[in-house]
């Protein structure tokens, strides 16, 4: 009887085409990946990625695609779409090889309507792409928040044309929603919840994140610019609309990432970017800061990177109760000489910094924020460690409005007007 219902099982769990025109759709039914039995779901599913062609739908039925190893998709204009991120699962519990879920290497593809759980390394990764949208989607490790899970979520990077829509992940160790090094890209309608970041964009150019929830991660919405990559001078982002709440887990992140030194309880996260408007978000129930300006904490070598945020307006926000538990250096001091909670807005008061082999440069930051009052901790040059604070309470940094970046735009769709 076990013969044959893995007789049956393979069986239904074959690849059957249908087509209209030129382009066609591949059906791929789940099985039971059985090694001793032969090539199971998975590997068919990878069949399906490598037999497509541009136009073609490679439809995932309802049911749980058991992966032993990364799958991988290099031709341009397809889509992948399961029955719902419920319904439809691409399993790597049992993943030997590999170091992402899946990875997509081609322009004008669409992934939607599935889930990925427990990637040994990313969830679902698009490198070097044009035209890459995630509709619907959940990426999860099951297991709940681990430094041994994999890093991102959804990850693209050095990316164009990136529209997220409908994603929920949980536990990346890393970041949950990430977006790093493109250009051109809408993060909308989506959920990140106990990671270390929550949704980050890091490194990109003209990007909108709104209408979003944040919630129980260690950090909510980071928007950061890092030193010796490909693409730096991270600007134009608006982060708006979005629900930032109880951002309470404990960082979970391995030792030496950069997202490791973001303080559990931070709801927006500003670093080392500019022409940064964040406005019109509901900001409740972060124990560190509501928001969080900062320039780079690290010594670097580009003597072309600039760590500090500058031109950053943080306005017209709506926030409740937040800074009643820090979690960075001496923070808890800071709360008690402050009536027993740090002010909404943290500032590390960094105008100067020292680039390789140059000389000290100071500047005006263009810092408007009106959703005061502001906690400056006066640090004045990069690198000077949190001992050498001076706080400062600042009810507002002043300054005229500063220009909000055009709405971006995905091949003649733009992301919602605030």
């Amino acid at each position: 009887m076990a013969k044959l219902l893995l007789a049956i099982v393979s069986l239904t769990a074959g690849l059957t085409l249908s087509t209209s025109g030129l382009a066609k759709t591949l059906e791929v039914a789940p099985g039971v990946i059985e090694v001793a039995a032969g090539p199971g779901s998975g590997e068919r599913l990878q069949s399906a990625l490598i037999e497509a062609q541009p136009g073609d739908i490679i439809h995932l039925a309802a049911g749980r695609f058991e992966a032993p190893d990364s799958l991988s998709l290099d031709v341009a204009n397809v889509v992948v779409r399961g029955e719902g991120p419920g319904r439809t699962i691409l399993a790597f519990d049992g993943q030997k090889a590999g170091s992402d879920g899946l990875l997509i290497t081609s322009n004008h593809v669409v992934i939607e309507d599935l889930a990925v759980e427990n990637a040994r390394g990313n969830g679902i990764k698009s490198k070097g792409v044009d035209d890459i949208t995630f509709r619907r989607v959940r990426v999860e490790w099951t297991g709940g928040p681990k430094e041994t899970n994999g890093a991102y979520g959804v990850y693209p990077v050095a990316s164009s044309h990136v529209l997220i829509d409908g994603v929920e992940v949980k536990g990346a160790s890393d970041a949950g929603i990430y977006v790093g090094q493109s250009r051109f890209v809408i993060i909308e309608n989506s959920k990140a919840a106990f990671n270390v970041a929550g949704i980050e964009i890091e490194n990109c150019y003209n990007a909108d994140v709104h209408d979003n929830l944040a919630t129980h991660n260690a950090g909510g919405i980071l928007v950061f610019d890092l030193p010796g990559l490909p693409q730096m001078g991270g600007h134009s982002v608006r982060v708006y609309h979005n629900a930032v709440l109880n951002n309470d887990t404990p960082n979970f992140a391995p030792r030496g990432n950069i997202v490791a030194n973001v303080p559990t309880g931070t709801g927006v996260m500003v670093m080392a970017n500019r022409d940064v408007h964040v406005f019109d978000n509901q900001i409740d129930g972060n124990g560190s800061a509501a928001v969080l300006l900062a320039a780079y904490l690290n010594a670097f070598t580009d003597a072309s990177y600039n760590p500090l945020p500058r031109d950053v307006f943080v306005h017209d926000n709506h926030i409740g109760k937040n800074g009643f538990a820090p979690a960075f250096e001496g923070g808890s001091l800071l709360a008690k000489a402050f009536g027993g909670a740090v002010p909404p807005v943290l500032w590390d008061g960094v105008t100067s910094y020292v680039p390789p082999g140059g000389t000290r440069v100071s500047m005006a930051l263009h810092l408007v924020v009106q959703d005061g009052p502001i906690l400056s901790l006066d640090l004045g040059e990069q690198g000077t460690p949190l001992t050498k604070a001076n706080p400062k309470l600042i009810a507002h940094l002043e300054g005229a409005a500063l220009p909000e970046p055009a709405p971006v735009t995905l091949d003649g769709q733009a992301s919602k007007a605030p």
